[in-house]
C-alpha cells in the first residue's frame, strides 16, 4: 500500500473547502450555471455601479489578457458574470466552463474559485489548478479581488484574472487588487461630488437646529454634525421619524430630506423653541448664513415638512399647495393655483384663506402675488425626478416609497404623481437589475406591480432566499388577494 503525504493547503483554501463543502457543491459539476437571459444581463450591466467604469478597467487589463493569454472577468456582489475581455483562444475555452457573461460562480454554485473565493471571504485570493473543488477547473488557476462601495461598504462586485495554466505569476493578485482599488477610488469620487452636494444643499437644517442635529446619508454614513469626531462614522440606515443612536450614544429622531437625513436630537441645549405641536404656529427664522430651506416629505402617506430643521406637520391641502408651488418657483397667481387644485369649480377666493392658514404656520417664506415660495426648496419628488434624469435608478427606486400624495384628487397633483410613477417604474423596467427591482418591489407601487415582480424572479438566482416572497407575492396577486 502507498502512503502518501499529507497534503499542505493554504488556509483560505482550506476555508473555502469547508464552506463549499457545506453548501453541498458538486466536485464533478462541469461548468457553472446560467442564470441571466440576454435581458436581463443588459438590465443587470446598465443598472451596475461599475458600469461607467468599465473602460477604465478595460484598459489597465486588456494589455494583460491579451499578451497573456488571460481572460478578465468581472462580476456583482453575488458572483454574476456581467463582462469579460481575452483573446479568442481563452474565451472559447471559458465558454466551456461557463466562465462568461450571465453565468453564476458564486462559491456555493461551483465551489472554490478566483471569484467565489474573493466575494466569500472580503479579499484578493487566488486558486490555483486542483485548489479548485470541481475537477473541471483543475486546468485554470484565478485570482480576484472584490470591490467595496464606499458609500454602503458593501461589496458590489469582483474582478477576476483567469487562464489555463497550472500557476498564475503572481504579479497578478496584486494587478486584480490594484484593480480593484482603483475602481474603488473612482466610486469615492462619485460618492464625495455627492456628498459635497447634498452639504451645500442641506446644511440649513443643521444651522437651523443651532448644533442640536447631524446630517446623515440614506446608507448612514455621517456627513455634518457639530461634534467633527462624528463625520465619516456611520450610523444605522434611518427609518423616517425613527430613532436612531448616534456613535457617541445620544439618540436621534430621523427625519427624510430627500437623498438624505436630518438626525435631531430632542431636548439637547441650544434647539430651537419647539412648544407648539409639530411646530405650528411658529414664524420661520431664517438660519445664519442663508435663506431658509424648505424641505417637503410628500411621497407615501404622511406629508410634512422641515424649515430649517423644525417639523410641521402638514394637511393634504396644504401639501397639495407646497408641491404646486415647489413645481412652479417663479409663482402661480391666484387663479391658477385654485385650476390646479379644484378644476374649473375653484375660484382665486378659496385659494386665499388656504394661503392664510399656510402663513400662519411656516411665516413669510409663503408669499403673495404671486403666490411663491420664498425660500430654498428640496422636495422628495423633484429629487426623484433629478435622479430619474440623471440615470441613477437606483437613488430614485430608493427614494420614492410610495406615490405622490396618493389621497389628492387635486388635478395638478394627479398629472405630476401620474406622470413621476410611470417614470420610475419605467425606468426600472428597462435599467434595473435585481437590487433595482427588489427596492422597488418593497415600494407600496412596486408591490403590487406584476411584471415588477415577475421579471424580478426572472433575475434571481435559484438560491436567493428573496425568490420566494417574491413568488408568494405574485401568487397572491394573481388569485386577486390584497
Amino acid at each position: 500500500m502507498v502512503v502518501r503525504e499529507p497534503v499542505t493547503v493554504r488556509a483560505p483554501i482550506a476555508e473555502s473547502w469547508r464552506r463549499s463543502q457545506d453548501a453541498d457543491v458538486d466536485a464533478g459539476v462541469e461548468a457553472a450555471p446560467l442564470v441571466f437571459d440576454r435581458d436581463s444581463l443588459s438590465d443587470a450591466r446598465g443598472a451596475h455601479p461599475l458600469e461607467p467604469h468599465l473602460p477604465m478597467l478595460q484598459s489597465l487589463l486588456r494589455r494583460v489578457a491579451d499578451e497573456a493569454e488571460h481572460l478578465m472577468v468581472i462580476t456583482d456582489a453575488a458572483g454574476h458574470v456581467l463582462w469579460t475581455q481575452g483573446p479568442a483562444f481563452a474565451r472559447r475555452a471559458a465558454d466551456a466552463i461557463g466562465l462568461t457573461e450571465g453565468f453564476l460562480w458564486s462559491e456555493d454554485a461551483v465551489g472554490t474559485n478566483g471569484i467565489g473565493t474573493a466575494l466569500a471571504s472580503g479579499r484578493p485570493e487566488y486558486v490555483y489548478a486542483a485548489e479548485h473543488v470541481a475537477h473541471v477547473l483543475h486546468c485554470w488557476s484565478c485570482a480576484g479581488a472584490p470591490i467595496t462601495d464606499p458609500d454602503s461598504g458593501r461589496v458590489v462586485g469582483c474582478i477576476d484574472v483567469s487562464a489555463t495554466v497550472q500557476a498564475l505569476h503572481p504579479a497578478t493578485v496584486a494587478l486584480v487588487a490594484a484593480a480593484a482599488r482603483l475602481a474603488e477610488a473612482r466610486l469615492e469620487n462619485e460618492m464625495l461630488v455627492r456628498d459635497q452636494r447634498l452639504r451645500e444643499r442641506l446644511l440649513p437644517h443643521l444651522r437651523g437646529l443651532r448644533g442640536t442635529g447631524v446630517l446623515a446619508t440614506a446608507t448612514g454614513r455621517i456627513l455634518a454634525a457639530q461634534e467633527g469626531a462624528l463625520v465619516g462614522r456611520r450610523v444605522t440606515v434611518p427609518e423616517p421619524g425613527g430613532t436612531v443612536m448616534l456613535p457617541d450614544g445620544r439618540t436621534a429622531i430621523a427625519e427624510p430630506l430627500g437623498e438624505a437625513f436630518l438626525l435631531r436630537i430632542p431636548g439637547a441645549r441650544g434647539r430651537v423653541d419647539e412648544s407648539a405641536p409639530s411646530g405650528r404656529g411658529l414664524a420661520a427664522r431664517p438660519a445664519a448664513g442663508g435663506p431658509p430651506l424648505l424641505a417637503l416629505a410628500l411621497l407615501g402617506d404622511g406629508p410634512h415638512a422641515l424649515l430649517d430643521g423644525r417639523p410641521f406637520d402638514l394637511t393634504l391641502r396644504h401639501a397639495e399647495i407646497l408641491a404646486l408651488l415647489a413645481l412652479h418657483p417663479r409663482g402661480l397667481s391666484g387663479d391658477r393655483l385654485s385650476l390646479y387644485l379644484y378644476g374649473d369649480e375653484g375660484s382665486a377666493a378659496t385659494v386665499r384663506p388656504e394661503i392664510h392658514r399656510l402663513r400662519h404656520q411656516l411665516g413669510d417664506v409663503v408669499r403673495a402675488r404671486p403666490y411663491r415660495l420664498g425660500c430654498a426648496v428640496d422636495a422628495d419628488f423633484l429629487t426623484v425626478r433629478r435622479l430619474l434624469d440623471e440615470g441613477d435608478v437606483a437613488g430614485a427606486v430608493r427614494l420614492y416609497g410610495g406615490e405622490l400624495l396618493p389621497r389628492s384628487d387635486a388635478p395638478a397633483v394627479r398629472a405630476e404623481r401620474d406622470e413621476l410613477a410611470v417614470r420610475v417604474r419605467r425606468q426600472v423596467l428597462d435599467r434595473g437589475g435585481a437590487d433595482v427591482l427588489w427596492a422597488y418591489a418593497q415600494s407600496e407601487p412596486g408591490g403590487a406591480d406584476l411584471e415588477a415582480l415577475e421579471r424580478l424572479r426572472g433575475v434571481l438566482p435559484l438560491g436567493d432566499p428573496r425568490r420566494a416572497a417574491v413568488a408568494s407575492r405574485s401568487a397572491r396577486l394573481l388569485s386577486g388577494e390584497p
